[in-house]
């Protein structure tokens, strides 16, 4: 057998802090569930993480489901060491710190300890269902030292690791406490992957310092004391012939008619994120509400629709943001609203994805303006469940990592409420042939960069590591 064939035979091993159960066979929630899912199915594989259930003592033995040739393998974690590793120094700390915001940072020692802690029991309950030739690919911040927790536990089979949130240059993370410990870590890993080649240059600044002795070659290579490593951009991308396909199948649905006749002839503006402070929410909503006074004919023409599920309910800092949201949309559409029209129609909850790609498609205006993201996949779902007869045009933040990609979307800046404001008024003035000739650009730079090609350009960079 050749090596090709060896190869395309190997199972891959996905690890997450959370593991996305479908509820059957290639029912996906979409987003990331759907590359995972789909670079386990080419060849049979285990996707290892947290069940979400919460536990009294010590975490037991992985329960194993299996569904086709995937393996699902998971652990429940008590109460404890999920506040330390998950709300306290992942999201008290790394999340803020890789975002750029330095005064979030909430840092504990118990937090930190609770992280390590995490992450080699996630090590000692993976170790033991690793088989030779296993391909490991690690997901995200919350487990950035389980490559060197792996290793510490005997497994020398390749390790990726992938970032899905932006990574900070030096000057900010040095600011968190254990980042020296973080870096050594990373270099534990075989391929280490990113959204942009921003993001590559922040980090390449991060182990240019002394703590870890790096030297650069060509080809992304990357050497430290004891190996060597790659360390190359791999941009995440959508199933865009299957989100195109639901978009026009949920126009039938009752939720996106119901939306098209309550607009009449207004034209909709459409925002979907978490409610999270690097989704820059309430600049939004001002820029929106700068738009309303700046060019007086949107108003009663446009509506803006923000769909923003809660996130982390019950920490102080997601519960200001949210009553800060509501007290300025209900500020605006006081301000601006008539008897048959509400200027934001503001929902805090969840909808369903055939639904959302509908209201996408519905949607002159897609408004996606965190003041800092990884990539922000809802840009180019937004791209993807167009009609390119008579596209929508993308509003797009300068400082979400999609931005490196869609240069043919109006790109502002996100603290610039006038800016902002100006690119809205662009985009739903823009001709058609301008708004196909865009939309077509982008969406070949999409179908390039699709769910698809993303996972197997890192899994060959992670072969090729072998």
């Amino acid at each position: 057998m050749s090596q090709t064939q060896k190869n395309a035979q190997r199972r891959l091993i996905t690890v997450s802090n959370r593991v996305a159960m479908p509820r059957k066979k290639g029912a996906a929630a979409g987003g990331l569930a759907v590359g995972l899912l789909a670079a386990l199915e080419e060849n049979g594989g285990m996707w290892f993480g947290w069940n979400g259930r919460l536990c009294d003592g010590a975490s037991a033995a992985p329960e194993i489901v299996t569904q086709g040739n995937i393996d699902f393998a998971t652990i429940a974690l008590n109460e404890s060491d999920y506040e330390h590793y998950y709300n306290g120094y992942s999201n008290r700390v790394l999340w803020p710190v890789c975002h750029y915001f330095l005064g979030f940072i909430q840092y504990s020692a118990a937090d930190f300890e609770g992280y390590c802690r995490v992450n080699a029991l996630f090590a000692r309950r993976l170790a033991a269902l690793v088989k030779r030739d296993d391909l490991i690919w690690v997901h995200d911040y919350h487990l950035i030292p389980l490559a060197s927790e792996l290793r510490r536990a005997g497994v020398d089979n390749p390790i990726g690791f992938f970032l899905h949130v932006p990574f900070p240059s030096y000057e900010a993370f040095r600011a968190v406490p254990g980042h020296e410990y973080l870096l050594r870590a990373l270099c534990a890993y075989d391929v280490v992957g990113f959204h942009t080649p921003r993001d590559l240059a922040a980090f390449e600044t991060c182990i240019r310092e002394p703590i870890v002795g790096a030297k650069f070659r060509g080809d992304h290579i990357v050497d430290v004391p004891g190996g060597s490593f790659v360390a190359d951009v791999f941009p995440i991308g959508v199933d865009v012939t299957g989100i195109n396909k639901l978009a026009c199948d949920a126009q039938s649905t009752k939720t996106v008619r119901r939306l098209a006749e309550s607009l009449g002839n207004r034209q909709l503006i459409v925002s979907v994120d978490r409610l999270d402070y690097s989704k820059g929410l309430v600049q939004r909503f001002l820029a929106y509400e700068r738009l309303l006074e700046k060019y007086p004919n949107f108003q009663n023409n446009t509506v803006y629709m923000q769909i923003a599920p809660p996130t982390r309910t019950g920490v102080r800092t997601y519960d200001d943001i949210r009553a800060e949201l509501e007290q300025t949309a209900g500020r605006i559409n006081g301000r601006f609203a008539e008897t048959d029209w509400v200027p934001i129609r503001y929902l805090n909850k969840g909808t369903q994805r055939k639904p959302l790609m509908g209201i996408f498609r519905q949607a002159r205006v897609g408004l996606v303006t965190p003041v800092r993201d990884g990539m922000n996949l809802v840009a180019k779902e937004y791209l993807a469940s167009q009609d390119p007869d008579d596209p929508g045009v993308l509003v797009l933040s300068a400082l979400a990592g999609a931005a490196c990609e869609l240069e043919q979307a109006v790109i502002v800046n996100p603290y610039d409420r006038d800016e902002v404001a100006d690119g809205i008024a662009t985009a739903a003035n823009m001709p058609l042939a301008e708004r196909q000739q865009r939309h077509a650009t982008m969406l070949d730079t999409l179908k390039h960069n699709d769910i698809t090609a993303w996972r197997r350009r890192f899994v060959n960079a992670l072969l090729r590591k072998s």
